[in-house]
């Protein structure tokens, strides 16, 4: 197995590790809900150096991007973040990710860890453009600062004003007395933070650093267990489960970060146009139990004559909510807010309702 700069600090503390993409990784700590009520009301660090980074450069880098990106990569400038994906040939997603403008013809792209090798090989494929492209995925560590207190603990360790970085910008700056660290506002949990990107010979002082500035705030490290149900009470798509190369954007309420502007021919732009024009066979909802239940990836939604409408695709026990949440396709005539559906748990049919993520307010 792969490990990170920080597998050994993670062993060291007990974590509980697993095979993650190919990486020893930690799931847990003290506990999954302890972890994530860390993060929803405290501060959490995720280590996240698992993930894939490509830099995308030179004069063709735009043309390239609008091209392989289902965003409008134009609408970047420096210091601003993009969420985006990779649309195949087939109408489905390769993967999802986020774009960086570092300069006008520099750009990162930050993949998923379980399909750098497929994004790698998608990348280079699709080059006809001629783009200059680097895998940096080895050459990077990640450290994901979550929570509401993320911003005092990590402006202790800058003279950057955090507070001057909105959602979904980033600076590049001197943090814990490392120079040139990446200091991004974004995270996949909802409860807000920063994701810092650096070079893996700082990751250890990068660690205790953020570790004794966040010690009055009850920081805790947090592993890749609560990631999941921090993501799935805000309805966030996971690559895999909720999304995959058999997924259009459109199916899965990703309209957003799809923008069929003049000019942008992305791959696959046409069967997304005719998805978005005649509607699609199935829609990707959220969706509570009503009764008591905890749904599970792959188990079966029915309508309430028995009849098999859809799949889960991402479900569990919410932390916060102390119920049973979920996400799934299901035929459009049940999509809509409200409509009651029931989940196949073991044979027996459990009530639930549709609703509009996210999970936790």
């Amino acid at each position: 197995m792969k490990t990170t700069p920080f597998t050994d600090i993670h062993i060291a503390l007990g974590a509980k590790m697993s095979e993650f993409a190919g990486y020893n990784m930690p799931i847990e700590y003290s506990g999954i809900i302890d972890e994530h009520l860390t993060v929803c009301n405290a501060v959490g660090v995720f280590d996240v150096s698992h993930m894939g980074e490509f830099w995308v450069k030179g004069p063709k880098a735009l043309e390239y991007l609008q091209k392989i990106t289902s965003n409008n990569v134009a609408a970047l400038e420096p210091g601003k973040v993009q969420y985006t994906c990779f649309p195949n040939d087939k109408g489905g997603i390769v993967d999802d990710f986020l774009l960086y403008q570092y300069e006008p013809e520099k750009y990162l792209l930050v993949v998923n860890a379980a399909n750098i090798e497929k994004d790698w090989n998608w990348c280079v494929k699709q080059n006809t453009e001629g783009a200059i492209l680097e895998n940096a995925s080895d050459h990077m560590a990640q450290l994901a600062i979550q929570g509401p207190k993320a911003l005092e603990t990590l402006q202790k360790l800058t003279s950057v004003n955090l507070s001057d970085i909105p959602y979904y910008t980033f600076v590049v700056g001197e943090l814990a007395g490392e120079k040139e660290v990446i200091i991004s506002n974004t995270g996949y949990t909802g409860a807000g933070g920063f994701e810092l990107y650096f070079y893996p010979e700082a990751s250890e002082k990068i660690w205790n650093a953020v570790f004794e500035a966040g010690k009055e705030f009850g920081i805790k490290p947090v592993g890749l267990g609560c990631r999941d149900t921090l993501r799935l009470e805000m309805g966030f798509c996971l690559y895999g489960n909720d999304i995959n190369d058999t997924t259009s954007t459109i199916e899965a309420g990703l309209g957003w970060i799809t923008k069929f502007t003049e000019g942008k021919n992305f791959i696959s732009r046409p069967l997304w146009e005719k998805h978005k024009a005649e509607g699609t066979t199935r829609k990707l909802i959220g969706f509570e139990m009503i009764d008591r239940g905890i749904p599970r990836h792959g188990y079966e939604l029915m309508n309430e004559a028995g009849e098999i409408i859809g799949e889960v695709t991402s479900g569990t026990m919410s932390p916060c909510r102390k119920i049973g949440i979920g996400m799934g396709y299901v035929k459009p005539e049940y999509s809509k807010a409200g409509t009651e559906i029931f989940v196949s748990v073991r044979g027996k049919g459990v009530k639930a309702v549709v609703v509009r993520p996210p999970f936790r307010k």
